[in-house]
């Protein structure tokens, strides 16, 4: 789960990272009294979407304007002029793709008298199982570049568990950032208080782009990023309450209301598996014989059939579809409850591309003979190539 840059800063301010003053605007009408509310003279309008490279963003819209969706303000009047010229505008960046995303939030923010733009990330490296930071002087462009093109400029600085964070790795941060002096005794706090934030808020990602030195030699957090493991956001209703739904894509939130695994791919077969390795399996014998998958789709070992009833739906909703991979092992979950939610749910929303079912396990007969017994067009497989030659041939030809 992500939240928003004014959430996220909020949130590191509560730790004590030195953060800017700012306020999140709704409405245009409250856009000039929260620009009065902070000191002067220059106000950053920043348009909040749940995407990077706002600043060298283009709306959709005339009104709008020309700029991205980043501004500078002069004065609260014209602050709240770009404000209501954001909000309510689609914003499309390199990272929304040419849909863009509806602004429905803007943060004002204090000016700053950048001096140095610097990059500092925190997450979690699956190889090693550790906290790391990632530091590198380019801040403000976009870090994938700088790794592909002066990887050198990039250094990773590993956290052990066992220790915590340390004033060495502090003080390693600061000498790959090229902090010196008063800046560099400020680093020393801030990674502490980032570490603590990360590990106390069960974070996936803290990213700081830029983290600026200012002209007064100060280390400010000019932006902020966060994502949260979803597991573990029982433990965090304060975190869960800052979610916002028109971010997120609407069939995959669709889909965690049924507790289904549903991520959406650019292929055209859609699939419903159980079990999270069975499905990368799935995808990956589909690629085999040459077509793409539509979606990971995992509906869990416990199953009920109106869970696999709502699966389908999801995956017939999807226009890029063109034929459907039902791949279940029957273990906990029983295949003659998988067959009775693909009967009804065929039934329900109708079919019109090919559907192939491979079924094994738990009642595989009782499934098999449900299926069978359906009328309905449903091509059966005796195992997992089978099935994904099938559905490929059907879709193929």
């Amino acid at each position: 789960m992500n939240i928003h840059e004014y959430q996220a800063k909020r949130l590191l301010k509560d730790f004590g990272a030195p953060i800017a003053e700012g306020r999140p605007v709704f409405r245009p009408n409250e856009a000039e009294a929260a620009a009065k509310e902070l000191p002067g003279p220059v106000y950053v309008v920043k348009a909040q979407i749940h995407a990077g490279g706002r600043g060298k963003g283009k709306f959709k819209e005339k009104e709008a304007g020309e700029a991205g969706g980043v501004r500078m303000a002069t004065s609260p009047e014209e602050a709240a002029v770009f404000a209501k010229q954001m909000l309510g505008a689609t914003l499309v960046t390199k990272q929304t793709g040419p849909a863009g995303k509806k602004v429905g939030r803007v943060y004002i923010e204090a000016g700053s008298n950048i001096e140095t733009e610097l990059y500092l990330s925190a997450l979690v490296d699956r190889a090693t199982g550790r906290i790391a930071f990632i530091a590198s002087t380019e801040g403000g462009m976009n870090i994938e570049e700088v790794a592909e093109q002066t990887p050198e400029k990039i250094i990773t600085v590993q956290i052990d568990p066992a220790t915590g964070c340390m004033p060495h790795h502090s003080r390693r941060i600061a000498q790959a950032l090229g902090l010196k002096g008063r800046t560099a005794k400020q680093c020393g706090k801030l990674i502490p208080v980032l570490y603590k934030a990360f590990v106390e808020k069960d974070m996936s990602l803290l990213e700081i782009n830029p983290l600026v030195v200012t002209g007064a030699r100060d280390l400010l957090v000019l932006d902020a990023k966060m994502g949260f493991d979803p597991n573990a956001l029982f433990r965090h209703p304060n975190i869960l309450e800052m979610r916002d739904p028109s971010e997120e894509d609407a069939t995959e939130l669709k889909a965690s209301e049924y507790d289904l695994s549903y991520v959406k791919l650019d292929g055209n077969i859609g699939c419903m598996v159980n079990g999270a390795g069975l499905a990368m399996a799935t995808m990956d014998i589909i690629k085999h014989y040459g077509a793409e998958p539509a979606n990971f789709l995992d509906v869990g070992g416990g199953a009920t059939k109106e869970r696999v009833t709502e699966a389908f739906k999801i995956i017939t909703t999807d226009p890029g579809v063109k034929g459907i991979l039902v791949n279940i092992f029957g273990g906990i979950m029983r295949c003659d409850i998988i067959a009775e939610g693909i009967v009804a749910a065929v039934k329900e929303v109708g079919l019109e591309d090919p559907l192939v079912v491979r079924l094994e396990g738990t009642n595989v007969d009782e499934g098999k003979e449900i299926l069978a017994n359906s009328g309905l067009k449903i091509t059966t497989a005796d195992d997992l190539e089978d099935a994904a030659k099938k559905v490929v041939a059907a879709v193929q030809g």
